[in-house]
């Protein structure tokens, strides 16, 4: 009940599905208990051992109404068998007994048919919710964590809660109901036989839920070590360039095959705790079938309290109670791995983001004055990378931010876009903190460009559309002109709607990152910041780039992180950055006057 509890939500929209699976499966059970019942007319029939009912029987009260039955049915048999001969009335038992076997097959089924719908419908949302949490977490949350341990979750931990939805399903309903129902036949055939039987049932029990015990903790690793080979993989698609040229083919292949072998083992443990649980219910079940011979036995034999047709019907509802309960014996198995999985599902589903939307949290649709960071400090782990840090960006004016590495240029892209919150201090834009914004709104106020072009296996003028989804191709056409681009695109087999490959590895750097500046310049949005956006390129390519930035950032406000001097000595401002703290500021002459940090760097041509 705990599972169910776990992904009621998601269950409740499909839950019409669920009751007609319930109903299908009552009258399943139903059925099938009637089916063997049936039996024992059609064996009485054979071995003329039927009670001769000469009167039609009348119904009188609730209480009678098992001998009602009975009596009507052996009317039946004695009115037939006299009229129509013994061989009719065995015909007509045989036709009772394939109807009842049609009519539990089609329910089952109908039960079947229903329930597909729920666990396809179950795993299609818990796929959706899981993507959409993955898009909406921040970036923070996937630096501590490994992108294939994602993957695993919305690939093989879903379709294991998609596999046990139907376990639970038959645990807690199709199961039990055909085990009921046998065991309410079985009173009625002899009370004295089925208590007896029942002493067993304890003993079974126990023994099958002491296998399964520690099942949803061997799961759990299972599901783990998934995660970390598929990391692995995802890594190594990634980087395969850096693997080749440093010979790490080696090293990647030992840690995948580590990977692999544990995993292999703990799905060694796992199975073969599984299928334990067949084989020890069919002995434990063989065994109470077994002693039930010897107990009924002597009833038919010695005793003489029961009929030959009575006893083997009990022995096939007694046998039909065994497929029932190995069957949930399996589906608590699954139910145990299928928590596990629902565990880690639910561990980023339920994650809550420290980046969410205030209550009334500001819809701003404009930019009008100014940006400023206003004594920000921040930190990424324990040590600042900020400290006191103040900044205005006037509307319309370039800031350009310079320093070495790690002096804390791009955190200040990263806080000015919300991809983290400050520790101290403020980001405002028109003097309202930006946290008060919706972050839609915010960053449809922004256009990022930054060193690593990120494009998608898509087409030219796909990739392009994300940033302004219903751009016309003459606006795609007209922003790749101001980026440089068109002269390229314009050769390519299929234009605009060329494949650009996996991140774009169909294309150089310096076409990678005009295509990326064309989508910043499509969306147009009144902010820019460039985050190293040359760095990456060789001399040509950086002339086209710079040509195509300064495009863009005609009358735009511009944050611009630079890596090289010819993307920042034109700067309405320039701000040297040394371990997160301003050390000098001016325009480029200026600065270059003092003979100071700045200066040297020039010198150095070493912009970070």
């Amino acid at each position: 009940m705990n599972y169910i509890k776990k992904l009621s939500h998601f269950i409740l929209p499909y839950k019409r599905y669920g009751i007609l699976n319930i109903i299908c499966n009552i009258f399943y059970a139903l059925f099938g208990t009637l089916a063997m019942l049936s039996l024992m007319p059609m064996i009485n029939v054979l071995f003329g051992e039927s009670e001769k009912v000469c009167i039609k029987p009348v119904y009188e009260t609730s209480e009678s109404l098992k001998a009602y039955l009975e009596d009507s049915l052996n009317y039946f048999i004695t009115s037939t068998t006299e009229n129509e001969g013994s061989q009719q009335a065995l015909l007509y038992m045989i036709a009772m007994i394939i109807t009842l076997f049609l009519l539990k097959n089609i329910f089952n089924y109908l039960a079947l048919f229903f329930i597909t719908y729920l666990r396809n419908g179950v795993l299609k949302d818990m796929r959706d919710v899981v993507y959409d949490k993955v898009l909406n977490l921040p970036i923070s949350y996937y630096s501590e964590k490994r992108k294939g341990d994602i993957i695993a979750r919305i690939s093989a931990d879903v379709n294991e809660v998609k596999n046990s939805m139907l376990a639970i399903l038959e645990l807690i309903v199709k199961e039990p109901l055909t085990i009921f129902f046998a065991i309410v036949a079985m009173f009625t055939i002899s009370i004295k036989l089925t208590i007896f039987v029942f002493l067993f049932i304890p003993i079974s029990g126990f023994i099958i839920s002491k296998i399964g015990k520690s099942l949803k903790r061997k799961s759990d690793r299972v599901q783990k070590e998934q995660g970390v080979f598929l990391s692995t993989l995802e890594e190594t698609l990634s980087g395969l360039k850096a693997i080749k040229v440093f010979n790490g083919q080696d090293r990647f292949n030992k840690n995948f095959k580590s990977s692999t072998q544990r995993f292999y083992e703990f799905s060694n443990t796992l199975m073969n705790r599984q299928n334990l649980a067949s084989p020890t219910s069919e002995f434990l079940g063989i065994v109470t079938i077994a002693v039930l011979l010897w107990y009924g036995g002597s009833m038919v034999l010695i005793d003489k309290t029961l009929s030959g047709g009575a006893f083997i019907t009990y022995m096939a509802l007694a046998y039909q109670i065994l497929t029932p309960a190995k069957a949930i014996s399996k589906a608590s198995y699954k139910v145990k791995s299928g928590n596990a999985a629902a565990d880690r599902i639910l561990e980023i589903i339920e994650t809550k983001s420290p980046l969410e939307d205030i209550t009334n949290a500001i819809s701003k649709e404009n930019f009008d004055k100014v940006i400023k960071l206003e004594n920000v400090s921040f930190k990424y782990d324990e040590d600042y990378v900020l400290k006191n840090f103040y900044m205005t960006v006037p509307k319309g004016k370039t800031v350009a931010l310079v320093g070495q590495s790690g002096s804390g240029k791009s955190t200040i892209a990263n806080l000015v876009a919300r991809f983290y919150d400050t520790n101290e201090g403020a980001v405002t834009i028109d003097g309202e903190d930006i946290r008060t914004f919706t972050k839609h709104s915010l960053r449809n106020l922004i256009g990022l460009v930054s060193q690593d072009s990120i494009l998608f296996n898509n087409s030219i003028k796909n990739n392009l559309q994300l940033g302004k989804e219903d751009a016309t191709d003459d606006e795609i056409i007209e922003a790749l002109k101001i980026a440089n681009a068109w002269e390229f695109v314009k050769d390519l087999p299929e234009g605009i709607d060329t494949n650009v490959g996996d991140s774009g590895n169909k294309l150089s750097g310096g076409q990678k990152q005009r295509i990326s500046i064309a989508r910043a310049v499509l969306k147009n949005p009144p902010i820019m910041i460039l985050d190293e956006a040359t760095s990456a390129l060789d001399t040509e390519s950086e002339r086209l780039v710079q040509v195509a930035l300064e495009n863009m950032m005609k009358n735009r406000t511009s944050i611009v992180i630079a890596h090289r001097l010819s993307t920042i000595q034109n700067a309405d401002e320039i701000i040297v950055m040394q371990k997160g703290e301003i050390v000098e500021q001016g325009k480029h002459q200026e600065l270059l006057d003092k003979k100071g940090v700045y200066s040297n760097l020039v010198t150095m041509q070493s912009f970070q």
